[in-house]
């Protein structure tokens, strides 16, 4: 029996569509097993694949780690791997810019297995008992979160994403060059309106990651509305929780949908592993277009390719959730891979979540983040 060992992050949407695959996979190939393991949503933000590739064949990786693997060469090629035809419908099947954000020096380092960027979500029962709407606009939103309705992600890294969403959502892309993150005009405007809208929150949610955001809104009955986080279609499927989320598109800033920082994760397979060959076949086993429309979607998952987001079963399971939130997707800022981008997003978010918390000179705060990103570049 080949045993491989694989590491994910601890949520439903994490790791039972790798379980269910796995199991499937094992079923259709005798004498293979493959046992996942799972961390915590931090750690799959900052554990280094340096480290895990030495422990596990396969890993699901977080896409801003792309540069590293492909500086470092502790994961595979998978574009030297499998065949042309099956990464070209990786690549025609991508969801926003997910294919794009796992190539680096012209390669693929990760399969796009699941697909993910902030969007907006609502307790429609909550709204409803109270006469509300869900808002359409920014100027809405502020309303709703006056009346103590609203609530998002506020940890650093979540902070950090929102920042990069104003300044996109108001016509400047972050890194455009390498001596400052964002002109200071934007810079300014986006971290003024930030903690304009973070002093209408609970301060409990800058200790929430996206995962705790959901759980609080279906949970309790305090917060009607989130209008940027990582999306989850956990929620929004029938019996996952006490209450049902329902997901949108974000809303409209200056008369444009608002932009936000892609997320999501990437199947990758360690240059380490002894048995690569398996760990290759299996990888393409789970990011098929006919497995992720079946088993990974079934099984709490939320796929990378493109046919499930737009399949009509899987959309009426979740109410919607892939369909509403494609647009997002499909606009969303593709944030750098290169090899010591991690140490920038690693440390900046500290930057604007202390912002959005105690406030300070804006100026200032974009200095510090220009000092971090420099050196990031260095690394």
């Amino acid at each position: 029996m080949k045993i491989l060992k694989g590491i994910t992050w601890n949520h439903t949407r994490g790791l039972l569509p790798m379980v269910a695959t796995a199991q499937r996979f094992s079923e259709l190939h005798p004498g293979i097993e493959i046992q996942w393991e799972k961390r915590s949503l931090q750690e799959f933000a900052d554990a280094s694949i340096e480290t895990l590739s030495k422990k596990f064949d396969l890993m699901v990786i977080d896409h801003p780690w792309t540069g590293f693997g492909a500086k470092t060469k502790n994961i595979l090629p998978l574009s030297d791997y499998l065949s042309p035809e099956y990464i070209q419908d990786q690549k025609v099947n991508t969801v926003g810019c997910s294919y794009e954000s796992y190539v680096f020096d012209n390669k693929l380092w990760a399969l796009p297995i699941d697909a993910a960027t902030p969007v907006a979500s609502a307790r429609l029962d909550l709204l409803e008992k109270k006469g509300l709407q869900v808002p359409k606009t920014y100027d809405d939103l502020l309303a709703l979160a006056k009346k103590g309705l609203v609530a998002f992600a506020g940890i650093p890294v979540d902070s950090l994403m929102t920042f990069y969403s104003y300044c996109c959502s108001m016509g400047e892309a972050p890194f455009l060059s390498k001596e400052k993150v964002i002109s200071e005009e934007i810079g300014t405007k986006a971290l003024q309106m930030h903690r304009e809208l973070a002093q209408l929150i609970d301060p409990a949610n800058f200790d929430r990651n996206p995962i705790q955001v959901y759980e609080q809104m279906v949970n309790t009955d305090q917060i009607a509305y989130c209008p940027f986080a990582y999306g989850y279609s956990n929620y929004s499927r029938e019996g996952y929780s006490r209450k049902l989320l329902h997901f949108y598109d974000l809303v409209a800033l200056n008369g444009n949908p608002m932009i936000s920082s892609l997320g999501g994760t990437g199947l990758a397979v360690s240059s380490y592993s002894s048995f690569q060959k398996e760990a290759l076949a299996y990888a393409e086993f789970t990011g098929s277009s006919q497995v992720q429309q079946t088993i990974f979607a079934d099984n709490g998952g939320q796929p990378g390719h493109l046919q499930a987001w737009k399949n009509d079963r899987i959309n009426a399971l979740t109410h919607d959730y892939f369909k509403n939130t494609l647009p997002a997707l499909e606009r969303a800022f593709l944030r750098p891979r290169y090899a010591g981008h991690m140490y920038f997003q690693d440390h900046a978010g500290d930057l604007v979540r202390d912002y959005l918390m105690n406030g300070g000179n804006e100026t200032e705060v974009l200095r510090a983040m220009n000092t971090l990103y420099k050196k990031s570049l260095n690394l």
